[in-house]
């Protein structure tokens, strides 16, 4: 399908700010860089841990682990799938793998073998999701509990402990003075960005999410659109957990509690549509890098983490809302 006839349908829900107004299109896009901007000079000031090279190496290397989820979780939420709450076990059985089969078969197939079952989580969710039409939340919630379960049984509920070496000095080391983790995150986004912007599978997804049967009208595959997203999600977090596992050198069953939360935040926070149809990699990761100053500024002001818990779902509740805003407004 052309970008013509999916204009002509009503598809592309991409322009919703330029239907709406172009003063809350242009506050929409500015307003997070202001954010970024105000975190940065407020942290300055605040603290003098904040604006020093170690601290700002540390977030960006945090940021890249939980980044990397994040460009997959950007194309459930454009897609219309609510959220992908199986990431936490996804993330465990390729950190878990990625360690426990190198005696086996050496670092690389298994860091390979470990995405690849990570991929299969992806596809049972996608396949529940997009073909069998149960809800996101549900099916990636009851396959997350069941993956989980098995990645427990299979290690007995024990850490594993990565044994190779090179390995491990691979995710740790720099190229060109930029650790290695960062500049895989930065590959994965790039590989994100041009997917979902300048491919077919890309406009198929933003149709799809856009307006669910008008794209399945105009000849779009929605039910293998709507799966996929899902695929690359887990792919993604397949990733995060091989490199988290070997940057750590030890995993276990509950090493990916809490990042399906972070990614979600990001993207939301970013101004990704929950609802689906509108959204970007880089505005998910500009939702990213405020949403992870900000919560370094906390850390080093010693705010107490249920304080940041309330903080970050503030954001979040927030963001939702102005979608839901700016959605009636460029409707109207």
């Amino acid at each position: 399908m052309t970008d013509a006839a999916m204009e002509i349908s009503g598809v592309n829900r991409n322009d919703r700010f330029t239907r709406g107004s172009r003063l809350v299109d242009l506050l929409s896009k500015a307003g997070l860089v202001l954010a970024i901007l105000a975190v940065i000079l407020y942290g300055s000031f605040a603290s003098p841990a904040f604006f020093t090279a170690g601290n700002m190496l540390n977030v960006l290397t945090s940021m890249s682990i939980v980044g990397i989820v994040v460009v997959g979780m950007t194309f459930v939420l454009v897609v219309g799938g609510l959220a992908d709450l199986s990431v936490p076990a996804t993330i465990a059985c390729g950190a878990i793998l990625s360690l426990g089969l190198q005696p086996l078969i050496g670092p690389v197939p298994a860091f390979v073998l470990a995405v690849a079952l990570a991929g299969l989580i992806g596809l049972l969710n996608g396949v529940l999701v997009g073909y069998v039409g149960i809800n996101p939340i549900i099916a990636t919630l009851g396959v997350g509990t069941i993956g989980l379960g098995i990645v427990q049984a299979a290690v007995g509920g024990v850490i594993v402990y990565g044994s190779n070496t090179a390995s491990a000095e691979f995710a740790k080391g720099r190229l060109l003075g930029i650790p290695v983790v960062v500049l895989i995150f930065l590959a994965v986004a790039l590989i994100g960005h041009f997917a979902l912007s300048r491919s077919f599978w890309g406009r198929w997804t933003l149709a799809t999410g856009g307006n669910y049967s008008a794209a399945e009208a105009s000849a779009v595959p929605v039910k293998a659109v709507k799966a996929g997203a899902f695929v690359i999600t887990a792919l993604a977090s397949g990733i995060s957990g091989g490199l988290l596992g070997l940057t750590l050198q030890s995993a276990r069953p509950l090493i990916g509690s809490g990042y399906e939360f972070s990614a979600i935040t990001a993207v939301v926070v970013g101004g990704v549509s929950i609802i689906g149809g509108f959204g970007s990699v880089p505005r998910a990761i500009a939702g990213l890098v405020f949403v992870q100053l900000l919560t370094n500024v906390m850390v080093l002001q010693g705010v107490r983490t249920p304080i940041q818990g309330f903080v970050l779902g503030t954001l979040i509740v927030g963001a939702v809302g102005m979608d839901a805003a700016l959605r009636k407004r460029g409707v109207a």
